[in-house]
Parts: structure tokens; C-alpha cells; sequence
């Protein structure tokens, strides 16, 4: 009984002084069709992007130029809440980009493009997933509307728009990508929020260096440019006007 219970003492030791097995190790499911059902220049090129980055097929359905003529498409495959993305894979209809992406790179990706459970850099890579539209789409959005009925004149006492973009340049000053070391899901996640920031004169770029760094290097990936020549080959329609004026910059009062 002793010996059998000294084996069992060993045993236990070394599972639990083992080194962790990486993260996404299993082996990938064989991946059904997918339909990605699309407008040009919303979220929806983020899965168009993350299909490039795999090298994996999709279907791309939308009406080109035509904003309305393609939501019209989306309606008819989810009319309870038609918004783009709505994806197809196999016979499951999945909303929500960031969701979208994760089911893709845990089912059919599960080494790719996210760090391992075990490293530093996963903790981060999962926050700036959330971060993208939990906290900075949000805020820009919301304080984009309010912007555009009554300018500001003063920084907000609370987060704002300026606060969640100088959020990712401080990221950014440290590592050279969202995920840490690599490239991964969460600077796919980011680049809506971020070029939104921007594009909109909702905060100064001139302010936020390393972000414009960062665009530089993401837009360069063959997988980004090979993106914009399926889901966006007219350049940028039908876009936002930009605010006449954002926030004074600087330290909130």
C-alpha cells in the first residue's frame, strides 16, 4: 500500500511540474462552407481579412457600390438582426466579428493567429479582442454622435475617445503588435476601431504615432492588401462625414 501510494505521490508531481501544452493543440475540424455576407468598409472586412491571413476558402456576398442592395442580401439570410457581418458556416448563421473570428481560428485554425494559453502574450491578445469594440468602438461611436449635435469644448472627466486611443498607442510603444510578439487576431480586431478614430477626426492623429506606425506594417500584409481588392475595390463608400471638431487634446481638467 505504501509503494502504490509513493507511485501515485511521483505520478502526480510530475503531471503537475510537466510544462503546459500549448495552447489550440488540437488537431482542426475540417471546415464547412463558409459565406461571409458583406458592406464595404464595415467590420465584415475583418473576416474577409482572417480568411486571407488562414488561406482558407469563403464565399464573399455582397452587391458592389451599393450599400443598400447588399443589406437587402443580409435581410434575407437574418432578418432578426441584420447586420454585417452575418456570416454562414456550414448551417449555423454566427453574428459579432469577434465571435465570428474566434469559433474560425478554435475550430478550423487552432495554431494560428492567437498566442498559446501558456505564453505572456495570450492574456493581452484576449483583452485587445474585447477592447475593440467593448471599450474604443463604443466610446467613438457614442461620442462621435454627440460630437455631431454639439462640438465639444472641453475633454470629458471620464474615458473618452482620446483616452481609449492613447489606451493602444501606449500598448503599442511597448510591442509591436496587439498580440505581443506576432501579428494576431486582435490587430485584425483593432484596425476598424482605430482607422474610425481617425478617419472621423474623432482624436488628432498627428497625436498617436506609434498607432499610425502600426497601420503602416498591417496594411502592408499581403493578406490585408488581397482583403481590399475582394471586399473593398472602390476604395471607401458611403462613409461618415467627419466631425468638425473633436475634443481639445490634453490632460482632462
Amino acid at each position: 500500500m505504501t509503494r502504490l501510494f509513493t507511485i501515485l505521490s511521483l505520478a502526480l508531481f510530475s503531471l503537475a511540474v510537466s510544462p503546459q501544452a500549448p495552447a489550440h493543440a488540437d488537431e482542426p475540424l475540417a471546415l464547412p462552407d463558409v459565406t461571409i455576407y458583406h458592406l464595404e468598409g464595415r467590420r465584415s472586412e475583418r473576416i474577409v481579412w482572417l480568411m486571407e491571413e488562414l488561406d482558407l476558402p469563403y464565399r464573399l456576398v455582397y452587391e458592389r457600390g451599393d450599400l443598400q442592395a447588399s443589406m437587402a442580401n443580409i435581410r434575407e439570410v437574418n432578418p432578426d438582426v441584420p447586420m454585417a457581418p452575418t456570416v454562414v458556416i456550414g448551417d449555423q448563421v454566427l453574428v459579432e466579428s469577434g465571435a465570428i473570428i474566434e469559433v474560425i481560428l478554435n475550430r478550423y485554425a487552432p495554431d494560428k493567429l492567437q498566442p498559446a494559453l501558456s505564453t505572456p502574450d495570450y492574456a493581452g491578445h484576449m483583452m485587445w479582442m474585447h477592447f475593440a469594440e467593448g471599450s474604443l468602438a463604443a466610446r467613438l461611436f457614442s461620442d462621435y454622435r454627440a460630437w455631431m449635435k454639439d462640438p465639444p469644448t472641453e475633454r470629458s472627466r471620464f474615458v473618452d475617445s482620446e483616452a481609449t486611443v492613447q489606451y493602444a498607442e501606449n500598448h503599442l510603444a511597448k510591442h509591436p503588435w496587439f498580440g505581443g510578439a506576432d501579428f494576431s487576431a486582435a490587430d485584425i480586431m483593432m484596425m476598424f476601431p482605430l482607422n474610425v478614430a481617425t478617419s472621423l477626426n474623432i482624436v488628432d492623429e498627428a497625436q498617436f504615432p506609434k498607432v499610425a506606425e502600426w497601420k503602416k506594417r498591417a496594411e502592408a500584409r499581403p493578406a490585408y492588401q488581397r482583403m481590399l481588392k475582394a471586399a473593398r475595390p472602390d476604395g471607401m463608400i458611403g462613409n461618415l462625414p467627419r466631425l468638425p471638431k473633436h475634443a481639445p487634446a490634453g490632460p482632462r481638467e
